[in-house]
């Protein structure tokens, strides 16, 4: 823990992540270990909310022990004997260095511009004012492999069941619970949407808040590559090295001198200053050989095959979220995920925004995902008439009366004062 006064220690150097010895003959979702942190905005601003980290054990990709972290707040005005949701949020770590794990970005003095977990705070504030648990997983595990298939999923659920094994939370395994991210975050909650049913099936999920989750990171990839977000395709394949080491071997056998420097500096830079430093850059000029080579290899197909959304069925109603003008993520990729998951049987709300881009679409399309997990967790019937929407959030009035309630949590955030429970949702109806 930091000492007082001071900065706190990067997961890979903070003894707390550490797992005990032994770990590995626990049950997944085993607490390990736990503190109380002070977290802050941008690391600045602290905030009067307690909040509380647990380690517990998980599985890799590979179904091999693990260990992560969970930073967990619960509503401080609980009724006696009340049943609180609990939603687990997914940030957009969308980076492999240590400054990104929501368990560090969010804490006071944590040094971590550029990471996005600091700026989602603002929503996670927005949660825990409607009276609701909120977990905030480092889903990427010790080692940020952003983009791995299977792993996250097993993250968010056993720090789900983490929350729940932790006795002073006071949560109950009857609570209601739902999942939701954006972006990178999207990803990791499709991932434990999919994975529910045959790893976590005794936790009761009510409801996935799907937002852009990317589902075809391949695809991904060749659309990025060379353009504006271009460092983020690449900063996958930082972290898919290490989830597959034959992957890495072929890299490592390919890339030039600056394409080894770059790669090893992209393990240590947040998610917007790998943006910023590689605006444009094409990953050809990283490699000794031709690009299109190495991508066409059978190893490079098997990985992007492995990591493409859609093979199961999410077992709880999903909601999905996606820009139509969307820079980053295609929207055709996400047309097809929802066909794919009503093709299996989910039920799927797809809200396909004609106006909207990446960026803006997230804060715009929040009050429309807290009333829908109210709607959830207060077990209200699904339309099942409404299964597309495509009426843009921007003109819609009942967002800018969730806008108006999220901009005043937001300023309370942002000064450092306290955020009481005053539902976002019951505006935006």
């Amino acid at each position: 823990m930091a000492r007082r006064g001071g900065r706190p220690q990067l997961p890979a150097h903070d003894p707390f992540f550490r797992p005990p010895s032994g770990y590995e003959h626990t049950a997944p979702g085993t607490v390990l270990r736990f503190r109380d942190v002070q977290l802050a905005f941008l690391g600045l601003i602290p905030q009067r909310f307690t909040a509380t980290q647990v380690l517990y054990r998980t599985n890799d990709l590979e179904n091999r022990p693990l260990s992560t972290a969970t930073t967990v707040l619960t509503p401080a005005d609980r009724r006696p004997g009340e049943l609180t949701p609990i939603v687990s949020y997914q940030c957009a770590i969308d980076a492999v260095t240590g400054r990104c794990f929501p368990s560090y970005a969010l804490r006071r003095r944590a040094r971590a511009a550029g990471s996005l977990a600091q700026v989602e705070l603002l929503l996670i504030a927005a949660l825990l004012a409607e009276g609701w648990a909120v977990a905030i997983p480092d889903h990427g595990g010790p080692h940020g492999v952003f983009g791995a298939p299977y792993e996250p999923g097993h993250c968010v659920l056993d720090g789900l069941r983490a929350a729940l094994n932790h006795a002073p939370f006071e949560l109950s395994p009857a609570a209601p619970i739902g999942v939701w991210g954006y972006s990178g975050g999207g990803l990791a909650t499709a991932w434990a949407a999919e994975m529910h049913s045959c790893y976590a099936p005794e936790l009761n999920i009510v409801g996935a808040v799907l937002g852009s989750p990317v589902g075809d990171l391949g695809n991904t990839y060749h659309r990025l590559n060379g353009k504006v977000f271009s460092g983020l395709p690449v900063m996958v394949v930082v972290a898919l090295m290490h989830s597959y080491p034959e992957l890495r071997r072929i890299v490592e056998e390919r890339a030039n001198a600056e394409g080894r420097a770059t790669l090893e500096r992209l393990s240590k830079m947040t998610t917007a200053q790998a943006v910023l430093r590689l605006m444009k850059k094409d990953m050809a000029t990283m490699l000794d050989g031709p690009l299109d080579e190495l991508l066409e290899m059978p190893e490079v197909q098997e990985v992007f095959d492995a990591i493409r959304l859609g093979r199961s069925a999410p077992s709880m109603p999903v909601l999905m979220i996606q820009a139509v003008h969307d820079r980053i993520i295609s929207v055709d990729d996400i047309d097809e995920l929802a066909r794919n998951y009503r093709g299996l049987g989910t039920h799927v709300t797809y809200h396909r925004d004609r106006f909207c881009e990446h960026i803006l679409l997230h804060p715009m399309s929040a009050p429309m995902s807290l009333r829908w997990l109210r709607e959830r967790f207060d077990g209200r019937p699904l339309d099942d008439h409404l299964t597309r929407t495509t009426w843009p959030t921007l003109f819609n009035p009942s967002t800018y009366r969730g806008m108006a309630r999220l901009a005043a949590i937001s300023a309370k955030v942002v000064t450092g004062r306290g955020v009481e429970r005053r539902p976002l949702s019951d505006l935006d109806r």
